[in-house]
């Protein structure tokens, strides 16, 4: 079991301890398929939303508050039953607006993994104006139910009413949906492969900068982050910022990087090299590559 779980389990009933730490081996990342969900409901004899909630402590394990020292989880629910953990993360010495927010975190690693809808938001704090905002991006958005410890269940349209949001620009796709931009690059490199496939993926239809980040490591396993906008703009994600969230789920530390490249659309209204450089120069050494594409 790895280490920074052994305090979030002292939280957890026995029971729930019991079942959860097999769970917990080297490999785990916050990632609890529908499967093993139902498998945990049973053995603990918990209502699926109370045992999100009492689930928390071990998403919290995830986050990385270097400033703060406030340890915030997130679980979002997939319309595929599958549950997806994330954890703010805070850049050491670094400007605030680098901060991953935990609701951030599990929405990124959701989409990551191929969730196109969300339909629960869990977190242990009320979600603060910046994540409302982030959730209200995503397919259905306003229908997402949030879930918080001693409180009734809502959905979004309570804590962000009278929204602003992807209809009020003419965006008709949210952040979610399934697509894929035209990009593609010619290259033996693996890292600049999956890169480009992230690309193709992001979601940028206010500035169109399509962009992704993909990080290589010590043992060569390739991180990824995809840039995620926002219609309020402040709330979008940047790539390596999502790259860093993922980064640190799979127990990984920003010492083991060994390559960094950012891959960006040519025809963006902005572009995020200066952002990506910040924030990568601020957890080591290495140098980021950076490669522009046009779209097809």
């Amino acid at each position: 079991m790895q280490p920074r779980f052994i305090h979030a389990l002292s939280q957890l009933s026995d029971t729930l301890s019991a079942a959860i730490t097999p769970l917990l081996k080297g490999s785990f990342s916050g990632f609890i398929s529908a499967q093993a969900k139902q498998a945990l409901i049973k053995q603990t004899n918990l209502a699926e939303s109370q045992l999100l909630i009492e689930l928390l402590p071990i998403a919290a394990a995830l986050a990385s508050p270097k400033l703060s020292e406030f340890y915030v989880g997130a679980i979002a629910v997939g319309e595929t039953g599958d549950i997806y953990m994330g954890a703010n993360l805070e850049l050491p010495a670094e400007a605030l607006f680098h901060t991953v927010h935990a609701e951030q975190s599990a929405i990124g690693h959701a989409w990551l993994m191929g969730e196109q809808r969300i339909v629960d938001i869990v977190v242990n704090f009320s979600p603060c104006g910046h994540c409302r905002q982030f959730m209200n991006e995503l397919v259905d958005g306003q229908q997402i139910k949030v879930h918080l410890p001693g409180q009734d269940t809502q959905a979004l349209s309570h804590y962000l009413p009278y929204a602003f949001g992807p209809s009020d620009l003419q965006v008709s796709e949210p952040l979610l949906t399934q697509h894929s931009q035209p990009f593609t690059v010619q290259a033996d490199d693996s890292l600049c492969q999956e890169a480009v496939k992230q690309l193709c993926l992001s979601y940028a239809p206010y500035t169109q900068n399509y962009s992704a980040v993909v990080l290589q490591m010590h043992d060569d396993t390739l991180i990824s982050g995809r840039y995620a906008e926002n219609a309020a703009f402040n709330p979008s994600m940047q790539p390596m910022q999502m790259a860093f969230s993922s980064l640190l789920r799979h127990n990984y530390d920003y010492t083991d990087i060994k390559r960094a490249l950012l891959v960006e659309s040519a025809a963006g209204k902005v572009s995020n090299l200066l952002a990506a450089k910040n924030a990568l120069n601020a957890v080591c050494a290495i140098e980021l590559e950076h490669l522009q594409l046009t779209p097809e």
